[in-house]
């Protein structure tokens, strides 16, 4: 049982966080201030110390980082899987490397003042930094440390807000500037002290060190060594911990057919790492984006119902009853699932890129779709509005193909091409072009009933569906190559879908396409259409809505 939920134990990290975060700035500033002197070192020293000395401040400072380290501890102990991306490999091993990097330097600053009744200055902190390269070199890697695992704690929460990216630039170079300044301040004050080291014959002066009351060494060695392990016992007993067995396990299912088998506890996004799958999660698992959301397919039955953060985000994005973020949903049975913004979300497209990647024949169904007089629509809109309506309409034309057993070849504009048969027979992928026009038919009246009383007047589609030979390859130039398809058959399924506006149908799909998957349409308007580059005329179905294929296609099995 847990003493506190999901939400809250993230509030604590990221506000415990932003104290210590508070705390490392004001050293920083403190150590800058080097850059000047070291006489407004030491003012600024005391100055700062009247909030980070005094009881309040003490407490508030050493209960975020019991409290940061413990939550941090907590969070590495429920991930189910230690595979993640590098920057939060990194966040995490930087943080739990600080204790051992700042240990001797919080031992000489806050607990030896404690036994010698004196406190440390910034001369005597500096002479005792700069006498050794040891010394140097461990503070100026604490200081880098600290500084690198607040940036990307802080870069991680950021990055997903709408005003991050009009003050990346700026936000990046006080990151950026305030180590440097800090460390060319800490070099500065250590060497404007030389003169002093001079006349007491170098650092590390006996002359200075017989001024303070003799601390017994073996004892702050014995503090030190303390803390090293309660420490790195603390992390070695989180680690062991995780080691333990766990009790049951659940399979978590894609539909190109890999299957994550984890233990009870593994969120989806965990799974999907564990098992080297790859998923989109730009907030690095935190709930704060929907970036790695998923539609649950089969096996969201049963299963815990969304907390307070991920409902929240879910809602703001409008997603359906089976979308969840899939680092927070924790399944407690067996689910199968399709990753909604990952671009190879059926793994289709990555496994025949890598087999045909240099480009073959293949017979394939092809279906167009387009929104019909979309951008009057969008002119008495608001821009935002807009976007927000378009993902909607995208996340359901996505859902309406892969639902089907199709791909998503690409999004243009506010259309899309979608290809059936890469790993289906050609009458299957036939039927499925087919299944995908009614499901995109019934996916538009469901937005136009969500947004009634929003649209001037409702979301209208053009379907054109084609069958046929293509060249199906990797095509494109650097970043933007990507498995595509070319040839008369994708044109041809192009220009269907123009008829369909033509006519003022839904639907204009070729009596081939309707044939190969062994149906028969007789009853609706037929057509001879010419082609350009054609001789033969091609015929063609028109259907003033989609779902009437409903009445010809099989039931699911």
């Amino acid at each position: 049982m847990t003493i506190f939920s999901i939400s809250a134990r993230k509030k604590i990290h990221l506000i415990s966080g932003a104290v210590l975060g508070t705390f490392i700035l004001c050293h920083f500033f403190n150590h800058s201030l080097g850059l000047i002197s070291i006489d407004a070192m030491e003012s600024g020293r005391r100055t700062f110390n009247l909030l980070w000395h005094s009881i309040p401040g003490t407490t508030l400072l050493y209960g975020a980082l019991l409290l940061h380290f413990t939550m941090a501890l907590d969070s590495l102990y429920r991930r189910q899987t230690l595979r993640m991306p590098a920057r939060e490999a990194l966040k995490i091993v930087f943080g739990l490397s600080l204790p051992f990097v700042l240990m001797a330097h919080v031992v000489a600053t806050r607990v030896e003042p404690i036994f010698s009744g004196i406190e440390a200055t910034y001369p005597d902190i500096l002479r005792s930094l700069w006498s050794s390269s040891i010394g140097t070199t461990r503070q100026t890697a604490a200081l880098l440390l600290a500084w690198s695992h607040g940036c990307l704690g802080a870069w991680f929460w950021m990055r997903g807000r709408a005003w991050f990216p009009r003050y990346e630039i700026l936000l990046y170079t006080i990151a950026l500037l305030v180590p440097i300044f800090a460390l060319l301040g800490f070099v500065n004050g250590a060497r404007s002290l030389e003169r002093v080291y001079a006349e007491h014959g170098g650092y590390g002066d006996t002359a200075y060190t017989s001024q303070k009351p003799r601390v017994d060494p073996a004892l702050m060695e014995d503090i030190r060594l303390a803390l090293y392990a309660g420490f790195g016992g603390l992390i070695a007993g989180t680690f062991a911990l995780r080691a333990l067995p766990t009790r049951g396990r659940i399979r978590v299912r894609y539909p190109d057919g890999r299957v994550a088998a984890v233990s009870l506890g593994f969120s989806v996004l965990e799974a999907s790492r564990a098992a080297g799958i790859p998923h989109v999660s730009m907030c690095g698992g935190r709930g704060r984006c929907s970036t790695c959301r998923v539609r649950v397919i089969q096996g969201l039955e049963g299963q815990p119902a969304a907390e307070t953060a991920e409902r929240a985000t879910l809602t703001r994005i409008g997603a359906p009853d089976n979308v969840r973020l899939a680092c927070q949903f924790r399944p407690v049975h067996s689910v199968t699932v399709v990753p909604i913004l990952d671009t190879d979300s059926l793994g289709i497209k990555k496994q025949f890129a890598q087999q045909d990647g240099e480009g073959r024949e293949r017979r394939i169904a092809v279906l167009f779709c387009d929104l019909r007089d979309f951008t009057r629509i969008a002119e008495h809109k608001l821009p935002f509005d807009t976007v927000f309506l378009l993902n909607r309409y995208f996340e359901m034309v996505g859902e309406a193909v892969e639902s089907s057993g199709g791909v998503i070849d690409k999004f243009i504009g506010d259309g899309a091409l979608a290809i059936f048969g890469l790993k289906a027979p050609f009458q299957e992928a036939c039927l499925q072009s087919l299944a995908a026009a009614v499901r995109l038919s019934k996916g538009i009246q469901a937005l136009n009933q969500t947004f009634h009383g929003e649209l001037e007047q409702p979301l209208r589609l053009a379907i054109g569906l084609h069958a046929g030979p293509a060249i199906v390859g990797e095509m494109g130039y650097g970043r933007a190559t990507s498995l595509t398809a070319v040839g008369d058959t994708i044109n041809t399924a192009s220009r269907l879908e123009g008829l369909a506006k033509e006519h003022d149908a839904e639907l204009a799909v070729s009596v081939e396409l309707v044939r190969r998957a062994g149906l028969d349409l007789e009853g609706n308007m037929r057509l001879d259409i010419g082609l350009r580059g054609r001789q033969a005329k091609l015929e063609t179905w028109i259907l003033g809505s989609a779902t009437q294929l409903s009445e010809v296609l099989p039931a699911p099995s």
